[in-house]
């Protein structure tokens, strides 16, 4: 139950709150599938298993999105939705490497012209802060404009949270 002073608050940005928990639980489900990859029958091919475990968590992202965080719109046929969610979702991992770029050759923040913590503090922040935000808000803005245009009726699909959402968030 969310108490009341964030209550409406809550309910005006509710398809966004929900895109942000699918995008948290996308990505333990991505980091959880690379290890259990990487420590077993792929240790030797680290890239691969990103690889798989990326279109995993993307696969699921689709679903958890269409099914919950953007339930109310539509607009599109689902083969139709499912290709432009997945360009959108190349472009926005496209958008969150040019943080890292930047602050490796453009900056040059790495272990050969500074420390290797400098590097890995650097990497951090552009990689996982700067650039997961960035991505996260192109496609927050990119699926509601392009992937799932268009809000059904109220009395379809309800546009905001309701009593039962906010009990289980």
């Amino acid at each position: 139950m969310i108490p009341e002073p964030f209550r409406g608050l809550a309910l005006r940005h509710s398809e966004f709150i929900k895109f942000a928990i699918v995008g948290g639980t996308t990505f333990i489900f991505d980091l959880g599938i690379f290890y259990i990859l990487k420590l077993s029958v792929m240790e030797a091919k680290p890239l691969t298993a990103k690889i798989i475990a990326g279109v995993a968590a993307m696969a699921l992202s689709y679903y958890l999105n269409r099914q919950w965080s953007f339930r109310s719109r539509g607009g599109r046929g689902v083969s139709t939705e499912a290709v432009l969610f997945f360009v959108v979702s190349g472009i926005g991992v496209v958008l969150s490497f040019i943080p890292l770029w930047i602050s490796r050759y453009w900056f040059h923040l790495d272990a050969m012209h500074h420390s290797l913590t400098v590097e890995n503090i650097a990497d951090f922040v552009s990689a996982y802060l700067i650039g997961n935000l960035l991505q996260m808000a192109f496609r927050f803005w990119a699926l509601r404009r392009w992937v799932f245009p268009h809000e059904a009726p109220e009395q379809d699909h309800p546009q905001h949270l309701d009593d039962r959402d906010l009990e289980t968030t």
